[in-house]
């Protein structure tokens, strides 16, 4: 049993740890609901962020999907394809926008090394900010019943 969650273990680091992520990245392309990049403004920053939309008609609520340690990667964007398979809006902010030489975000940094070191840099009081501005924007969508989580 031991050697089995050893080998699940390792089989899940390896896969969100995979640079590449072909495999979030080809289903994400497959996927039958609309995802798209987004600029959310706020004080002097601009925040990049990709929200996905459930096929429904009525009003949803929103899941504000947050990265982990390497940044907004496609599996991270996967993620919020999922949420609206199960019915929320869910949107992404790359909490790394404006960290990469002219201006970019996780994509830009040039690998997970640098994605990570980046993220350990960031400011807590930036981070509530850039949530609150996406909390704020994905709150008002027409599509959205108002209510965040």
């Amino acid at each position: 049993m031991k050697n089995l969650l050893t080998l699940i273990v390792a089989a899940a680091l390896a896969v969100v740890t995979a640079p590449a992520q072909d495999w979030a990245k080809a289903k994400l392309e497959k996927s039958p609901r609309h995802g798209e990049w987004v600029k959310i403004k706020h004080g002097d920053r601009e925040v990049n962020c990709f929200i996905t939309y459930p096929e429904v008609q009525d009003k949803t609520p929103a899941v504000i999907v947050i990265h982990e340690i390497f940044g907004l990667t496609d599996w991270a964007r996967g993620v919020t394809d999922q949420l609206a398979g199960a019915g929320y809006i869910a949107i992404a902010p790359d909490l790394l926008s404006g960290a990469a030489p002219g201006g970019g975000g996780t994509a830009e940094l040039g690998g997970n090394d640098a994605v990570r070191k980046a993220i350990s840099s960031l400011a807590p009081d930036q981070i509530t900010a850039d949530l609150n501005a996406v909390a704020e924007y994905v709150a008002k969508l027409p599509a959205c019943n108002g209510k965040v989580v």
